[in-house]
């Protein structure tokens, strides 16, 4: 898949944008948090940025609280009258948990240099101190 080279830490920079507009408001912002946080797992993807698992987890963890924060709110929420106990609100805790590790993992992905990457659609440098043509050192 050829795909250019600035296009995943575009799609990472506002990704994080819309992550930190969408915090303004937890619950109305959910709608802008939620596709950032998949735009910053995509960028993670196409670029094979070395993070990507921990942005692809972030993503997953936003997109089930946000469901289930929204699911709470259909059936009334909880505390008060609602019959549920306020230990409901756990159920939520994966969305700011993911919000976070989304943040986190953003910031440190974009700290790194784009030259100490490789680019997209090109393999990886060997990481353990292997020779560049398949043999052991």
């Amino acid at each position: 898949m050829n795909v250019p080279v600035r296009l995943p830490r575009i799609l990472v920079i506002s990704g994080l944008v819309l992550m930190l507009i969408g915090a303004i408001d937890p619950l109305e912002g959910s709608l802008v948090i939620l596709p950032g946080s998949g735009m910053i797992a995509l960028g993670a993807f196409l670029g094979r940025i070395r993070r990507r698992a921990l942005l692809t987890w972030a993503f997953v963890l936003i997109a089930i609280g946000v469901g289930v924060m929204f699911a709470m709110s259909a059936v009334g929420g909880f505390g008060g009258s609602t019959g549920r106990s306020m230990w409901w609100a756990l159920v939520v805790v994966p969305y700011p948990v993911g919000w976070v590790m989304g943040l986190v993992g953003t910031i440190l992905t974009l700290k790194e240099s784009p030259k100490g990457r490789a680019k997209a659609g090109q393999p990886t440098p060997p990481q353990d101190g292997a020779a560049r043509d398949g043999r052991q050192a």
